[in-house]
């Protein structure tokens, strides 16, 4: 947020942001509606009424107790947790990530014991602090209340995202697109190989 924040355009002096925290869904059905210029969403679905551009991957991570028997470990693989309680966010919060982590675990022959579905990361990170269980989330930030616990990458590869600036296709707000490629500019060190990226800088 503090580089969008930062992200300033000489032809609108003036220009403010409006942030909006929203459920995945929720954003891109705001973007396709017209109540957002732009929306940044991981694993935005495919839909002809918006256009999405990755700039950034985003990998998955598992918040374990720091005595769990996988907490040393550099990477962390579904099956170190097998035999967990999981905690994940709610289909509703993010249904691709949620089917993409349950696809994962099926093709692993897992069955989490339970399943406990959460609204926010730190419900989350809560949760397996009071050892309720562990939690597959984007990685968290740690704050108050989430002692003993550690953060480790999970090395499934499919469990690794895109996340992508959303617009409609018929966007025509140029203040719009304008802070689309200036916020894309700033990520050019780190962005994905993308033709549709490189059409949209050099638009």
């Amino acid at each position: 947020m503090p580089r969008n924040l930062a992200i300033r355009l000489p032809l609108y002096p003036k220009l403010r942001l409006r942030l909006i925290s929203q459920f995945s869904i929720e954003l891109v059905r705001s973007v396709m509606a017209g109540e957002l210029n732009l929306a940044l969403v991981t694993a935005p679905p495919e839909n002809s009424q918006i256009t999405s551009v990755p700039f950034v991957l985003t990998p998955l991570y598992a918040v374990l107790p720091q005595t769990h028997a996988a907490a040393q470990k550099e990477h962390i693989m579904l099956q170190d947790l097998a035999n967990d309680e999981w905690i994940l966010l709610a289909r509703r919060v993010h249904p691709g990530i949620h089917s993409a982590i349950m696809d994962a675990a099926r093709r692993g022959a897992i069955a989490p014991k339970h399943a406990h579905d959460v609204i926010t990361a730190q419900q989350a990170v809560h949760l397996v602090s009071e050892n309720v269980g562990v939690a597959v989330l984007t990685k968290p930030i740690l704050g108050a209340g989430a002692e003993g616990v550690v953060i480790k990458p999970l090395s499934d590869t499919s469990l690794c995202f895109q996340t992508c600036v959303v617009m409609r296709p018929d966007e025509n707000s140029r203040l719009a697109n304008e802070f689309a490629r200036s916020f894309l500019r700033k990520y050019a060190p780190q962005r994905l190989p993308s033709k549709q990226l490189e059409l949209w800088l050099s638009a």
